[in-house]
C-alpha cells in the first residue's frame, strides 16, 4: 500500500504525516511533504539557500505559512 508522503509506514490515528528531505548543495533542492501534500520543493519553486521552513497549526493541520531564512548572507 502507499502511504502519504511516501513514508515507509502509516501514521497512527490522530498524527500528522510529514517527509522532511535536505537538500545537496545546487544539485538537489529540499523538500517538505505535509499530509502528502508538497509544501516547499524545486519544482514548485519556493525554496531556498538556508532554512526552509512550513509552519503548520498543529492541531488542525492547516498550514499557515511557509518561508526560507537564508543564513549565509544575514
Amino acid at each position: 500500500p502507499q502511504h502519504k508522503c511516501g513514508n515507509q509506514k502509516s501514521c497512527p490515528k490522530n498524527h500528522f504525516a510529514f517527509k522532511i528531505i535536505s537538500g545537496a548543495a545546487n544539485v538537489v533542492g529540499p523538500s517538505i511533504c505535509f499530509e502528502d501534500l508538497v509544501l516547499m520543493s524545486s519544482v514548485k519553486n519556493n525554496i531556498g539557500r538556508g532554512l526552509n521552513i512550513a509552519l503548520v497549526n498543529g492541531t488542525t493541520g492547516q498550514v499557515l505559512k511557509t518561508d526560507v531564512f537564508d543564513m549565509y548572507s544575514g
